[in-house]
């Protein structure tokens, strides 16, 4: 009790306050441009954190990341241009919401479930992060390999056409992770003899292209009058009570969800959001919605993507192990604030624990104020003229590309796969399976080709580990489940017919 009392001393002190305050700014902004990720926002308050001392240190890290991840909705949902990958996942469906006029429904259920995700997250944390980090320590190669299997299947039910052309958008994102340099062999495939294309495609700089610069291009070719979405007017605080009642059972499952793919070592929010999204059009019983402008989508990958930022800080402080991109740097801060992670810190300093802890229920509480007041000033975006808007969302875009290694490079990548998605759409080929496919693709292969190195060739083996066989079979009947149900259907139109 007496480390609860003094975590609560380190925390309200104006120092601190203030501090989680001007995070919580930085986080918004950097979240809302396109290209300038939550992992970019932590890496760019690094130096700053030298000169704090360890709890408005972590205070500072734990808020930026949360309101970047949040901030990454708006502009998926004003413009379709998702601020950072986390948002990927439906900002095409929060985007028709806006176009079909209910771009306060979108907006304001983003905001309400990331805060309830990232507090349920956060209770996770603080009751169960041993338990947890132990199962996420059982994963090996072989679990992550049909986790990732799994995640790229999700590919056919993001995809708002038929299952071949999302297929068909999955197979393009997983050509364009085989370029470059990063496979096991470390052998140059499809880099043509350039030395940029040897790191590989970026996946930020591609993910503007797709989403943001098809729009672009789409605009300027066509200059229709038809134009952007209607204005978000109203309310944002409408609809709260409905959604919550109505949808509870999507945002449980997305917290769960989010929470548990958090924890795994390397996952992270943006995969939690493409998984949680996918099932959520699978279990729900209006799937035909989907993709058309439908909340219950995004109830469950926003709650889900905010609760899998509080479920990747479980292995990061038990064990160490970052449980993606963010704690990856914010450990190397710790060990510089002498906050060693590992067992011995809840033993040895219990009181910076519960001042995490706390932090984490703060960032997301003033979350609520923060994300009201962003979305009322970024709402007076639908009301600039797409003349004007337009040629705007491209410079952002091209400082986005470029921001990302400071390279030119990027800038080429990102007109490229402009002109890809205009091409995609235009042929009704959905373009979220192919952000899937660059995104799992490096993870699925890595993991197999490890995996058949460790087994001697052998396939058994990815069935003989508890976690790995229960996936596996997971996967495979997600596979197998509608091929059998569509021959049991056949087989019964076919039977009266040969009666």
């Amino acid at each position: 009790m007496s480390a609860i009392q003094t975590a609560l001393g380190l925390v309200f002190q104006p120092t601190v306050l203030v501090t989680i305050f001007l995070a919580a700014l930085f986080g918004l902004v950097v979240g809302a441009i396109p290209g300038l990720t939550a992992t970019m926002a932590i890496a760019l308050l690094v130096p700053v954190t030298f000169f704090m001392d360890p709890v408005p240190a972590v205070g500072a890290m734990v808020t930026c990341s949360a309101m970047a991840i949040f901030a990454g909705d708006i502009p998926g949902t004003l413009l379709r241009i998702p601020g950072t990958p986390a948002s990927a996942a439906y900002s095409d469906e929060a985007y028709m919401m806006t176009r079909n006029g209910e771009g306060e429904i979108a907006l304001g259920a983003n905001l309400l479930f990331s805060v309830i995700g990232g507090l349920f997250g956060t209770v996770v944390l603080i009751l169960a992060a041993p338990v947890l980090a132990e199962v996420a320590l059982q994963f090996s190669s072989f679990e992550y390999f049909w986790l990732a299997l799994l995640g790229l299947t999700c590919a056919v039910f993001i995809g708002t056409g038929s299952p071949v052309k999302g297929l068909v958008s999955l197979f393009i994102g997983l050509f364009v992770a085989t370029i470059g340099l990063n496979n096991p062999a470390g052998v140059p495939r499809f880099t043509f003899g350039s030395t940029e294309l040897t790191g590989g495609v970026n996946f930020i700089a591609a993910m503007i292209g797709l989403f943001a610069v098809s729009e672009v291009f789409r605009f300027a070719i066509s200059h229709s009058v038809q134009a952007g979405p209607q204005a978000v007017m109203g309310n944002l605080f409408r609809g709260w009570g409905r959604m919550m009642v109505q949808y509870w059972p999507q945002q449980l499952r997305g917290n769960v969800l989010g929470t548990i793919i958090g924890a795994l070592p390397g996952a992270g929010a943006d995969i939690a959001a493409w998984v949680s999204y996918a099932i959520s059009k699978k279990m729900s019983r209006t799937p035909e919605k989907y993709g058309k402008g439908h909340v219950e989508g995004i109830i469950e990958s926003t709650s889900s993507n905010n609760a899998a930022l509080a479920g990747a800080w479980v292995p990061a402080l038990v064990f160490g192990i970052p449980g993606d991109s963010i704690t990856a740097i914010v450990i190397g801060v710790l060990y510089l604030k002498n906050m060693n992670p590992g067992p011995m810190i809840f033993l040895n300093n219990p009181q910076y624990i519960y001042a995490v802890f706390i932090i984490f229920i703060l960032a997301n509480l003033v979350m609520l104020p923060l994300g009201w007041a962003a979305i009322k000033g970024a709402r007076t975006i639908l009301r600039i003229p797409r003349e004007i808007l337009m040629p705007c969302i491209l410079m952002f875009c091209i400082v986005g590309a470029f921001a990302v290694n400071n390279s030119a490079f990027g800038v080429a990548v990102m007109l490229v796969f402009g002109v890809l998605g205009f091409l995609m759409e235009e042929n009704d080929i959905p373009v979220a399976p192919c952000i899937l496919g660059i995104v799992l693709g490096p993870t699925l292969e890595e993991n197999f080709v490890t995996s058949m190195i460790k087994s001697d060739g052998s396939y058994l083996a990815f069935f003989e580990r508890p976690i790995a066989g229960a996936l596996g079979v997971a996967t495979l009947l997600v596979w197998l489940v509608p091929v059998l149900l569509m021959a049991l259907r056949s087989r019964k139109a076919a039977a009266p017919r040969q009666g």
